[in-house]
């Protein structure tokens, strides 16, 4: 007489990565902080605001999920773009799943359709589409979105694992999202610390928050000829017991002395408001009071100079 099967009844814990891509722009930060639920990667209505893989941390009862923000892939029109580019195409690779984000306010057009079909060469690699920003259509417009990013994949011979509608900004199906995600990773146990919420360094937050608040009001090209770099942060010495205060050395650069006008203000006004701004944010992140020293520097043409680019981190 055999034994009867032993049935493990130990629950399955997945663990895993996924990687959200699409053109600049399509809502993939804004998504990103929604699922992690608290703000990691900076956000801004200017395209390519995006520059680093930025990873976000998602936790439940039965798995965890780390998130890779990637860069919009675009037509490149320097060094910078390409490198960016590569990027995108280097994080895909090494994820376990990819999900692609169409904005439910623009049409399907002709980047989304080249990332598609770039997205269908990744065999055995489950993709999923998602429609963000439903809450500024009407239901109408999105079940046309929905048809259409349908329409995109079969075209090229993509099945989407799944063609999901969200809004990160109310909320709307973003569980639901996290969910299918996570049903697609691997078993495996967790990788990083329960409730650790991104595995940047705070450098890089630092330097993003201080991009993210120097974005605000500017126009044209300056958006993109924008870099900033962490010089230090160093706790101050001498200081009294229970009072501690961090010193953080921050070098914004821009492209042309113009620019550099522009950053710093009439009478400094615009960079105090820089400070203002990033100061607040940047204690949450070291946890003490920050004594932020921001300094404007000149980069000429860094978008396209390897040296420069490699010395500003890209």
């Amino acid at each position: 007489m055999t034994a009867p099967d032993v049935v493990d009844e130990t629950p399955r814990f997945r663990s895993g990565f996924a990687c959200f891509v699409g053109r600049p722009n399509a809502g993939k930060s804004t998504l990103t902080n929604a699922l992690v639920g608290e703000k990691i990667a900076i956000t801004s209505s200017k395209p390519q605001t995006t520059r680093h893989a930025i990873r976000g941390l998602v936790h439940t009862e039965g798995a965890q999920l780390i998130l890779v923000d990637t860069p919009g892939l675009h037509r490149p029109r320097n060094t910078l773009g390409e490198r960016l580019n590569d990027l995108v195409r280097a994080t895909w690779t090494d994820v376990d799943t990819v999900a692609m984000c169409f904005p439910s306010d623009q049409k399907v057009g002709p980047g989304d359709k080249y990332l598609v079909k770039e997205l269908a060469g990744l065999r055995k690699k489950p993709v999923l589409a998602v429609a963000t920003k439903t809450d500024l259509v009407s239901p109408d417009r999105l079940a046309q979105h929905l048809m259409s990013i349908q329409a995109a994949g079969e075209e090229v011979g993509l099945r989407w694992q799944d063609i999901v509608p969200v809004s990160a900004k109310d909320g709307s199906q973003v569980e639901l999202l996290r969910d299918l995600l996570i049903a697609t990773l691997p078993d495996g146990s967790p990788l990083y610390p329960d409730g650790q919420l991104t595995d940047e360094p705070a450098e890089t937050l630092v330097a993003e928050i201080v991009r993210e608040a120097a974005l605000e009001g500017v126009r044209d090209e300056l958006p993109h000829s924008l870099a900033v770099v962490v010089d230090e942060i160093v706790p101050r010495e001498d200081r009294p017991e229970g009072k501690p205060l961090t010193d953080v050395r921050v070098n914004v650069y821009v492209e042309r002395d113009s620019q550099k006008g522009i950053i710093i203000g009439k009478q400094g006004t615009r960079l105090k408001e820089i400070g203002a701004t990033s100061r607040r944010q940047i204690e949450k992140i070291i946890g003490t009071p920050v004594y932020l020293d921001l300094h404007v520097k000149i980069a000429k043409d860094w978008q396209r100079d390897p040296k420069q680019l490699r010395k500003l981190g890209f």
